[in-house]
């Protein structure tokens, strides 16, 4: 297959955006709230929920830590007016299975290219926020001919460190084995216990996006159910142990560098610059580091996918109409 050519290739565009009003969502198409949820598909044995509206190349939407595809609410009914979107809920959070393995970046990079070849089934566009954007470069590294385009926002990752090494003797990984960890994880799990049971209140999650958002409009009881009503579900707490116990404390093993140094396909970052726990700063250093960039920073927070969809829509739309797609046919994947 000939590689795809693109327009504005490595052309960065900043545009700052201000907040438009005190409810940036006012009359937008909305996503309507399913308690029972959308589809399903059947992946190794686990049941994995997901949205899909509209017609033409395909957007995957991935979302981050602790949410669903009912975070993009306000960004499916606009995107399907010109594409087909799918929003999809990783293995673990939302409407998909609690399911009780070890989770590492690879099951949700395999569940996403799974996801790709058995339902989307042609090239497509992939978006993620946080640890859906961390989980969208995973799998675009991997996956060069199927992916067209890269959206992060806020993504998840770090870049690696030069002078980080193993200094562990034999006798440190011996002690660390078999004294240590056991103690550790102990203590680990009584504290998790308590953090996820106080993390699951609707007070306190809707006290934590309202730290994250700094436009707050839209931290409404939509969002706060569609966050504690999956955190009610058998296995939840067990989850929660082992995301925040295992995977979220070794986030070195795949860095930013690493991946994007196999990434062929243009990216675009719409960043949220006051985001208080990803700071415009990582942008920089994604352009700098991958020249074939496209940089909107945005005045929002954590979020801004939901704070202020209408430009996050708007930025994305913009974007994909000056990219010269050209998708691969269906036999190719």
């Amino acid at each position: 297959m000939p590689r795809r050519s693109f327009v504005s290739k490595g052309i960065a565009i900043s545009v700052f955006c201000s907040l438009l009003s005190a409810t940036p969502a006012q009359g937008m198409e909305r996503l309507p709230f399913k308690p029972e949820g959308y589809n399903f598909w059947t992946w190794r044995g686990h049941k994995i929920h997901y949205v899909v509206q509209g017609n033409g190349t395909p957007i995957v939407l991935i979302h981050g830590f602790g949410a669903s595809a009912f975070h993009w609410r306000y960004n499916i009914p606009e995107l399907a007016k010109k594409y087909k979107v799918y929003a999809l809920d990783l293995l673990g959070f939302g409407w998909s299975d609690k399911a009780v393995i070890e989770y590492d970046a690879i099951v949700w990079r395999d569940q996403v290219s799974d996801f790709m070849k058995e339902i989307v089934r042609e090239p497509a566009i992939l978006v993620g926020n946080s640890l859906g954007g961390f989980t969208a470069l995973f799998t675009a590294a991997e996956l060069e001919q199927q992916v067209l385009g890269l959206v992060l926002l806020n993504s998840a990752g770090q870049f690696g460190s030069p002078s980080a090494q193993n200094t562990n003797t034999e006798e440190q990984s011996i002690i660390n084995k078999f004294i240590i960890n056991p103690v550790k994880e102990v203590l680990q799990r009584i504290i998790l216990s308590f953090v996820f049971w106080q993390s699951k209140q609707p007070a306190r999650i809707e006290s934590v996006l309202k730290t994250v958002y700094i436009n707050t409009s839209n931290v409404d009881d939509y969002l706060v159910e569609s966050i504690t009503k999956p955190a009610g579900d058998p296995n939840a707490g067990e989850v929660y142990y082992r995301l925040m116990a295992r995977f979220m404390t070794n986030q070195t093993k795949y860095t930013l560098d690493s991946l994007l140094s196999k990434l062929s396909c243009p990216l675009l970052l719409l960043w949220g610059d006051l985001d208080p726990w990803v700071g415009p700063g990582k942008a920089a250093r994604i352009k700098e580091f991958y020249p074939n960039t496209s940089i909107v920073n945005l005045k929002a927070g954590h979020c801004p996918h939901d704070e202020v969809p209408e430009l996050v829509n708007g930025a994305l739309i913009d974007w994909l109409s000056s990219l010269q797609l050209n998708p691969a046919p269906l036999h190719t994947l």
